[in-house]
């Protein structure tokens, strides 16, 4: 099993990919802690991975919030012996759907300024328990791209890139401590697509004509690309992006 003994920590354990990507770190032997702010959704990715054998806890923790983030780093820290991976998949809150010169200043900003407070919170919360003990790794999602033409995304590649910026900050500052950071790039996952059933059939298929195989990512694509990357096997990988996007993002 890639991560047999690895102790894991995802935020947005109970969203569609925060929960695909938990199911298949348990499958792989991860002991996965699932933090999030809605208790029901977090407690039904725990009873499928408990079901398949999986290990599992759940805590309500706001993200955004510092002194949450840090008391449940340091309760799994000392409960498990440490963290090994730590994996930040909140929504953002992102404002899709205007043209960008017609959103108000809080529906661009906002989501940016979101993206970057948790993403440091959380990542700043591991690194203190990583270093020292051997590493760990930081695993972001998203990555830079430029947006496709004909969809007005908000503020959605601004926080992408930011969130960029930071990747490539902590893999210089802490890969001495033997933290790799790698960051997924999917292009879309139709799966994880939260509208009316027509909106989102619209919107799954272009995401699928946009790739080069015809077929975008899945779930558990996405899964299996993040526990190799969190995995020894992808040890030399830091300061790096993984794309997952079967060619609708060309590098």
């Amino acid at each position: 099993m890639l991560l047999d003994g690895k102790n894991a920590v995802i935020y947005g354990g109970g969203g569609a990919i925060g929960g695909a990507v938990a199911r298949v770190f348990a499958r792989e032997g991860a002991r996965v802690f699932l933090a999030g702010r809605t208790e029901a959704k977090l407690d039904t990715v725990a009873e499928d991975i408990r079901a398949a054998g999986g290990a599992v806890e759940t805590a309500v923790v706001d993200a955004l919030d510092a002194e949450q983030v840090d008391e449940h780093a340091d309760a799994v820290a000392a409960e498990a012996g440490g963290i090994d991976v730590s994996f930040n998949l909140i929504s953002h809150g992102d404002v899709q759907g205007t043209p960008m010169a017609e959103m108000e200043p809080e529906d661009y900003v906002g989501p940016v300024a979101t993206a970057v407070r948790t993403n440091f919170l959380t990542t700043r919360a591991a690194v203190r328990h990583m270093a020292g003990r051997g590493g760990g790794v930081i695993l972001m999602f998203g990555g830079e791209g430029d947006p496709p033409r004909g969809y007005h995304l908000g503020s959605l590649q601004t926080a992408f890139h930011a969130m960029e910026a930071m990747r490539r900050q902590l893999a210089v500052e802490c890969g001495a401590q033997g933290i790799r950071t790698v960051t997924l790039r999917t292009g879309g996952v139709p799966e994880s697509i939260r509208s009316d059933v027509e909106r989102r059939e619209a919107v799954a298929k272009s995401i699928d004509e946009s790739t080069l195989t015809g077929r975008a990512a899945t779930l558990e694509d996405v899964g299996n690309a993040a526990a190799f990357a969190a995995s020894d096997r992808g040890r030399t990988m830091t300061a790096a992006t993984i794309n997952v996007s079967a060619g609708s993002l060309i590098d």
